[in-house]
């Protein structure tokens, strides 16, 4: 038998995405002309990016109007009031600010710098937001795919976000379909007869980052396939991913 293996293919050619444009089609024609159309049991590891491109989740700040209490962040962290207005209007809560960090807990219930605003790779004076539901966006592209080729895949919505206590960014999943986003060994054994009792790995996670080397920041290859991996279906989406407040002991 062989060895356990799965591989990564980013997916080249995309065009520039705008705001009503059919996703999964482009994946899929461009998936096909580099020879390596989509198969049942892939696994799609899209950026956050061009998904909220295509739902029309930019901004533009010269129609922010910033309030008092964005102005006084801003002041506070070197920020531009506009753009400190659009992280407060995605947030639930602000976890922490200081040393020019603005950590906030977004609506999904993400804890994560900026609420995931970003201004890179979108054109001057804009700013891109999360997808407003990223389990609902991964959902509609897994549907298109299938629509488009008959082939049963999951759909990862990948974002990269800061860690605590650790230096530099990885790939998280804020939206999933078709995929179990948590594999738990709470209560197997392991080989040396010992119960497990706090083994739960983040799967759809560890599968984003696993993607993003491929994708990388600079490359315009915002899609990957992962290929050739056992994985378990579901329909949970991410939420499972983020940790209850009762168990958390940073809150």
């Amino acid at each position: 038998m062989a060895p356990p293996r799965y591989e990564v293919i980013g997916i080249e050619g995309l065009p520039e995405i705008g705001r009503g444009e059919d996703l999964g089609r482009l994946i899929v024609d461009a998936a096909q002309r580099q020879d390596s159309p989509l198969l049942s049991r892939d696994i799609l590891v899209v950026s956050q990016k061009i998904v909220s491109k295509a739902e029309g989740r930019v901004v533009k700040l010269s129609e922010v109007e910033p309030s008092p209490r964005a102005i006084e962040l801003a002041l506070e962290l070197g920020r531009d009031p506009r753009l400190t207005e659009v992280i407060l209007g995605e947030s639930r809560r602000v976890v922490r600010t200081g040393k020019g960090v603005f950590v906030v807990e977004t609506h999904h219930g993400w804890i994560c710098a900026n609420a995931g605003v970003d201004q890179s790779n979108v054109d001057a004076d804009t700013a891109c937001l999360l997808p407003e539901d990223g389990d609902r966006s991964a959902r509609g592209l897994r549907d298109r795919v299938r629509d488009l080729t008959g082939h049963e895949t999951a759909v990862i919505v990948a974002d990269t976000f800061g860690r605590p206590w650790r230096e530099g960014l990885t790939n998280v999943a804020v939206g999933v379909a078709g995929l179990q986003p948590i594999k738990s060994y709470l209560g197997a054994l392991d080989p040396a007869g010992h119960v497990l009792q706090a083994t739960i790995l983040a799967v759809a996670d560890e599968l984003a980052s696993a993607a993003e080397p491929v994708m990388g920041k600079l490359s315009r290859v915002p899609v990957a396939i992962i290929r050739g991996l056992d994985w378990e279906p579901g329909e949970v989406g991410s939420r499972p991913l983020i940790r209850d407040p009762e168990r958390d002991l940073f809150r």
